[in-house]
């Protein structure tokens, strides 16, 4: 499997009803064995994940079905991330 880093920053419209949903979205995506490690920023703006996947669009897909994606609230990027 490849290394997907998924970045996400905050739009001003963002529902703080969706930050548990997506919390449990990466809880269910750590237990499968997809969610290396998970964290907001520092400055709340956002957050990242690294997600494992077996290719780009699987990547997208899977990111693109997180609550903070779906509700709106959130910018997400994707990189394939060579890691070491």
């Amino acid at each position: 499997m490849n290394r997907y880093l998924v970045m996400l920053f905050r739009r001003p419209q963002v529902d703080p009803a969706v930050v548990p949903l997506h919390q449990q979205f990466l809880e269910d995506l750590r237990a499968q064995g997809r969610n290396e490690m998970s964290g907001p920023f520092g400055d709340k703006s956002g957050g990242a994940y690294l997600l494992r996947a077996e290719s780009m669009e699987q990547a997208l897909a899977i990111a693109h079905s997180d609550p903070a994606h779906t509700s709106g609230g959130w910018d997400i990027t994707l990189y394939e991330w060579n890691a070491r």
